[in-house]
C-alpha cells in the first residue's frame, strides 16, 4: 500500500506560479505511470498531465506550454510545475500513481493510488 501526500497548493494571482509536489511512501518505479488531475467546483475531475512509463508525457490542451510534470525516482516524489496561472486553473489538484505489474506471461495488472488533494486558487 502506497500513500501519496501532496503539498504546494495555495492562493496565487493570475500570471503567478506554483509547484505542487507529491511524496510517495513507497517506491516509484520506471514502469509506473504518474499523473495529476484537478477538479473545479461543479465539474468532473479532469486529467491535467501524465507521465507514462517510457517517458511519454501528455498535457491537457488548456495547460500545454504552462505546466510541466516530472518525477524523481530517487526521492519517490512527483511534481507539477505550473506557470502563468489563470483563474480557470482553480481547483483541487490530485496526484495519481499507477503501479504496473507484469506476470511471467506478460500480463499487466495495475494498482492505482491517489493523493488527498491540494487546493489551488488563482485570483484575477
Amino acid at each position: 500500500q502506497v500513500q501519496l501526500v501532496e503539498s504546494g497548493g495555495g492562493l496565487v494571482q493570475a500570471g503567478g506560479s506554483l509547484r505542487l509536489s507529491c511524496a510517495a511512501s513507497g517506491n516509484i518505479f520506471l514502469a509506473d505511470d504518474i499523473a495529476w488531475y484537478r477538479q473545479a467546483p461543479g465539474k468532473p475531475r479532469e486529467l491535467v498531465a501524465s507521465l507514462r512509463a517510457g517517458g511519454i508525457t501528455t498535457y491537457a490542451e488548456s495547460v500545454k506550454g504552462r505546466f510541466t510534470i516530472s518525477v524523481d525516482i530517487t526521492h519517490n516524489t512527483m511534481s507539477l510545475q505550473m506557470e502563468n496561472l489563470r483563474p480557470e486553473d482553480t481547483g483541487v489538484y490530485y496526484c495519481n500513481l499507477d503501479q504496473n505489474y507484469y506476470s511471467d506471461y506478460g500480463e499487466k495488472s495495475t494498482t492505482s493510488y491517489w493523493g488527498q488533494g491540494t487546493q489551488v486558487t488563482v485570483s484575477s
